[in-house]
């Protein structure tokens, strides 16, 4: 079936190479990829994309504006090597981005240079970060923990929001609304006030009533941003942005037929949802002051502290409160601090020599608060952590272009954990040009991923009948080894570009949570993980006013659970395949269609040992649609189609218990067909 898919792409390639070739009537828009665009993601310093040795994704504001995405991790869903999933299809569903195959832990979302990650999960909820703000996106795929540290492990999603422009007054307007009472609410102003003094400011607003009995949701977030831009010799910003979201969290689908059940008047869960009192609350808080200098022509300065305030409130009841008293509900709020501070010095000694050197410290205070809920929903007992830890890591990294054939990287990390002690990561990476429109590129580098506070810390917990869970302060940090080599090449008045990725990666000591006979939770250091495969696509255009982006991954990733077997890890299809059509007419009117395609997916192993899974997911495609409209100089009307032909899939797989204790595997439900409208003013 791989062959198949891989013989299908390449001759759609070749294809439309052909036709890129003959095409000379192209409209007055910039071409979809170059090799000299400019990426800082990969080396924190700035260089053009052939001479960066990690495969990389580039998304602007133009493509946010073109997209049919309904949130940012749809909007990274099917790139080249990303799986962008969510717990089914209710509106405040958490939205992880995973990276070839490697879990949503290791991905790093940064905002401005701020980690999005929680801390206690280790995991960036993608669907809460608010994409009007957004003036670029790097995704740098392959090992970036020596510049990154913990998490970094499948690559770092960098979004720079926007800035102010010189003599320009940026002010627009959004609203929206449609299926399933869904409504958007959007403003963002931006200018130069004085000098060299600018602001750029967002606010939002949204929500939904979801598709299912308790999936709704609403976020009010804000984001400000301001500079003070003196060229290369001082540009100080500070930015900051603050999330307020709240939802209902229906939980999988009871099977088809189930009745309503409830208990002195209090519905507990029905047809639609195995949950219809539980709910979640969230307020994150980030602040981040960046300082960039460049004294002189051979020496840059930065420096960067920030802080980070989370706070999530989740409220569970079980139907097992209202009858037998055996697993209570439980109210758990969760905080989390985090201080940090980065300064770094880029050198450049002499021609085609880059040195980078640096320090990063974070300190992350964490507090848990548990509340055990009776079946009248009062409180009963009451549980209390509070910890703290720091990290420190000092790294450096080399760059040398000998000729304008090759260059060569090298870098290393050495990280002081107050948990775990000292880690030392090297990188290497190796950029071959033959000639001006090819690059072959060699990257490999070590990782890690620390232990989250709620690993180490999260206090004992007995639910009752000789369960309970509680964290292990022992642990060994998660480590491995990232590699990958590629291809790229443009042709055709740099107007059509292809690349061809091979990438291969390893986890040992996996934290796992697993429970003992009497479903007793701890974690440990208990799984292996590794995966290989391609990365194969294209971008093509402009030509005939059209433009075209075509990409397919295979991932062959495995697991294997102490004294277990090694097996296809869960949740991870071998195949991926999007493709991304725009047009735009004369008269002001562009159309994009995205088809994606997702392979089947092993869900449920019944045992460690077992090497045919007890449940798989269906394979799917999906079709969305949008269309803008231009009217006048300063009005755009939008209508955006999710799940054009209403396709059902799964997306995760849960058990469900019913008042009785009968067990069934059901299914997360994902979203179906949505219609949006919206009308956009920009002066």
């Amino acid at each position: 079936m791989k062959k198949n898919y891989l013989t299908m792409v390449l001759a759609v390639f070749f294809l439309f190479q052909t036709m890129a070739f003959a095409d000379e009537d192209v409209k007055n828009q910039k071409a979809v990829a170059t090799m000299n665009e400019i990426i800082v993601t990969a080396t924190k310093t700035k260089e053009l994309r052939k001479d960066v040795p990690n495969s990389v994704i580039l998304i602007d504001d133009l493509d946010i504006k073109g997209s049919p995405a309904t949130s940012f991790g749809d909007l990274l869903g099917g790139e080249p090597g990303i799986d962008w999933r969510t717990r089914g299809d209710y509106g405040g569903a958490e939205q992880e981005i995973h990276i070839r195959g490697m879990s949503a832990d290791g991905t790093q979302i940064v905002v401005n240079g701020v980690t999005m990650n929680s801390p206690s999960l280790g995991i960036a909820d993608a669907g809460k970060i608010p994409m009007n703000n957004i003036e670029r996106i790097e995704i740098v795929k392959g090992s970036g923990s020596v510049l990154y540290g913990s998490g970094a492990m499948s690559g770092i999603v960098n979004i720079i929001t926007k800035s102010p422009k010189r003599d320009q007054t940026d002010l627009k307007i959004n609203t929206g609304y449609g299926s399933e009472n869904t409504y958007q609410m959007s403003a963002e102003q931006g200018m130069f006030i004085l000098g060299d003094l600018g602001y750029y400011i967002t606010a939002n607003s949204s929500g939904t009533d979801g598709f299912r009995d308790n999936a709704d949701y609403k976020q009010i977030d804000v984001s400000l941003k301001l500079v003070l831009d003196k060229g290369e010799n001082l540009n100080i910003s500070l930015y900051g942005d603050y999330i307020d979201r709240e939802g209902g969290r229906p939980g999988v689908e009871p099977p088809t037929g189930t009745p309503l059940f409830t208990v002195g008047g209090i519905p507990v869960y029905n047809s639609e949802s195995s949950s219809l009192l539980n709910e979640i609350k969230e307020k994150d808080k980030h602040l981040v002051l960046k300082i960039k200098s460049k004294p002189l022509d051979w020496i840059g300065l930065n420096f960067q502290t920030d802080y980070t305030d989370m706070e999530s409130n989740n409220y569970n009841r079980y139907y097992s409160a209202f009858t037998t008293g055996n697993l209570p509900g439980s109210s758990t709020s969760v905080v989390n601090k985090i201080l940090g501070a980065e300064g770094n010095v880029e050198i450049n000694p002499f021609k085609g020599g880059t040195l980078l050197t640096g320090i990063q410290h974070k300190k992350y205070d964490w507090e848990n608060t548990s509340t055990t809920l009776d079946g009248f929903g009062n409180e009963s007992s009451r549980l209390m952590g509070k910890n703290d830890l720091h990290t420190t890591g000092i790294f450096g990294e080399a760059q040398y272009r000998a000729n304008k054939y090759i260059k060569g990287i090298i870098g290393v990390r050495h990280e002081n954990h107050s948990t775990f002690g000292t880690k030392v990561l090297p990188r290497y990476g190796l950029i071959i040009t033959p000639v001006e429109t090819t690059t072959l590129k060699f990257n490999t580098g070590k990782h890690f991923k620390a232990p989250t506070p709620n690993d180490l810390f999260w206090p004992l917990e007995d639910w009752g009948w000789g369960m309970g869970a509680e964290g292990n302060p022992n642990l060994k940090p998660e480590t491995g080894w990232h590699s990958d080599v590629g291809i790229e090449q443009t042709f055709a008045d740099k107007k059509f570009f292809i690349f061809l990725t091979y990438f291969k990666w390893d986890i040992k000591d996996k934290i796992s949570w697993v429970p003992d006979s009497n479903f007793f939770y701890r974690p440990d250091n208990l799984s292996e993980y590794e995966a290989s495969g391609w990365e194969v696509g294209t971008k093509i255009g402009p030509f005939n006013n059209m433009t075209l982006s075509l990409d397919y991954t295979y991932t062959d990733a495995t697991e294997q659970k102490q004294g277990g077997v090694q097996r296809k890890a869960r949740y991870t299809a071998n195949d991926f395949f999007k493709a991304s059509l725009t047009y735009w007419f004369d008269f002001g009117l562009d159309l994009t269609t995205i088809i994606r395609y997702t392979g089947e997916r092993p869900a449920v192993y019944a045992l460690d040992t077992d090497t045919a899974p007890q449940a798989v997911l269906s394979s799917y495609w999906m079709v969305d649609l949008k269309a803008n409209q231009q009217i006048g100089e300063n009005w755009v009307l939008s209508c955006r189609i999710n799940n054009l032909f209403d396709k059902d899939y799964t997306t995760y797989s849960e058990n469900f218990y019913d008042q009785f204790g009968t067990q069934t595997l059901s299914k997360y439900p994902g979203a179906g067909r949505s219609v949006f409208l919206s009308l956009n003013y920009q002066f």
